[in-house]
């Protein structure tokens, strides 16, 4: 009883953990993509995150994995970070996660930006003004409600 009930449960963890796919499941699918048209990707980086594409194609050469670039981009923009002080926390973080290396960026653990990042809540591909993690309608500006 006791060996199908482990068993059981590790179906359903199993099915629970890859059913939403996260942030990991966001960067698989970010790899593939960008590993089918490299070019396309990185010019759609240059135009989301308004960044040249030669400083896009520098970065996407010296990160681990593409969808790596896309997140040192998203992370510089949460954290309002320039991408030379993220690609050192990169360089110094090597087998840090993205949450921690959120952390060394000033990204607070439990707020807006840090759970999207948990989630893998990103567009790729969109130009967007909209700062990431504030939800849909809500500007740059306080609310009653924060």
């Amino acid at each position: 009883m006791k060996k199908i009930l482990i068993a059981l449960f590790c179906v359903l963890f199993s099915a629970h953990a890859t059913a939403g796919g996260g942030l990991d499941g966001f960067l698989s699918k970010l790899n593939a993509q960008a590993k089918s048209d490299l070019a396309s990707f990185s010019a759609k980086i240059s135009a989301q995150f308004g960044i040249p594409d030669a400083q896009v194609k520098v970065v996407i050469s010296t990160v681990k994995e593409p969808a790596d670039a896309f997140m040192v981009f998203q992370l510089g923009k949460m954290a309002r970070q320039p991408t030379d002080k993220v690609m050192e926390v990169y360089q110094s973080g090597k087998g840090k996660g993205w949450g921690a290396m959120a952390k060394d960026l000033g990204i607070k653990p439990g707020s807006p930006e840090f759970h999207a990042l948990k989630r893998g809540d990103f567009q790729f591909g969109e130009a967007s003004n909209d700062d990431p993690g504030k939800g849909k309608g809500r500007g740059k500006g306080k609310h009653k409600d924060d």
